[in-house]
């Protein structure tokens, strides 16, 4: 048994685990912060059926933080029964970690300054607004940054829009600002995002376990969020690439490192 117990095999109870090995005095100066299905789950106490009814099924735990808790991540989570990966530390240095649970056969990935798959979502100093996750704002673009967007992340989507409203500030609410403010410097992200978005609209009325007032309001929050950024002026860069438009192509292709 580890400092911090044995590794559960329900998913939220090990997402308990270490979140209470964090808030142990040793480990409080760690800015370590949930992203992925878990961290939906955990900021949407009250919709939390909806992975349920939906078939939403967890795979793996994964954080984001600052390369300066590099060491102390590490002791951590070897402190917590993992093993870490050393040959994708040797890879990635100091982008991403990677710890194994063998006896369930799962891992965890840690990501540090920045998630980049089909498109960059910066969280240096956004980590700080949120104490248990991502701030809300970058947890809907890391489901919508996904060029080729899979059930499980408008699963995740459905739920987080159900819970929590749109506006301008990261109080329990969708900073709709912050995505606004993103897009508008990147075509090639706003593209995929508004996609998604128009995807996920069209897709709610195939989710029969959702009710009438789901997908209202979850439909009503979508059409906000596009108003904000329709509404958010354009940089000269944005500007420069749309003219180039679907003729170049506006995302990466990625290798699924990161099971969502």
């Amino acid at each position: 048994m580890g400092k911090y117990g044995e590794i559960q095999e329900d998913f939220y109870t090990e997402r308990s685990r270490i979140l209470d090995a964090l808030a142990q005095e040793e480990n409080r100066h760690m800015v370590l912060r949930l992203i992925g299905a878990l961290a939906f789950r955990t900021h949407c106490p009250q919709c939390g059926y909806i992975q349920e009814a939906l078939g939403r099924k967890f795979t793996d735990i994964d954080f984001a933080s600052y390369p300066i808790y590099f060491k102390d991540i590490v002791r951590l989570f070897v402190e917590l029964g993992y093993r870490e990966d050393k040959a994708v530390t040797q890879l990635f240095s100091e982008s991403r970690l990677l710890f194994h649970d063998h006896t369930y056969d799962r891992h965890i990935d840690i990501f540090f300054n920045k998630l980049d798959f089909c498109h960059p979502i910066h969280f240096v100093g956004r980590l700080e607004v949120e104490s248990l996750t991502l701030p809300l704002a970058e947890l809907l673009l890391e489901k919508m940054q996904i060029f080729k967007i899979n059930e499980k992340d408008l699963i995740d989507t459905i739920m987080l829009l159900r819970e929590h409203s749109i506006g301008d500030t990261d109080d329990e609410v969708i900073n709709a600002t912050v995505i606004a403010r993103t897009l508008a410097n990147d075509w090639g992200f706003w593209r995929t995002v508004t996609g998604n978005l128009k995807l996920l609209d069209e897709m709610l009325d195939r989710y029969t376990s959702l009710t009438d007032e789901d997908r209202q309001a979850v439909r009503q929050r979508i059409h906000q969020l596009q108003d904000y950024i329709d509404a958010q002026p354009k940089t000269l860069r944005w500007k420069v690439r749309s003219n180039v438009g679907e003729r170049v192509k506006w995302y990466k292709d990625v290798e699924e490192l990161m099971h969502r």
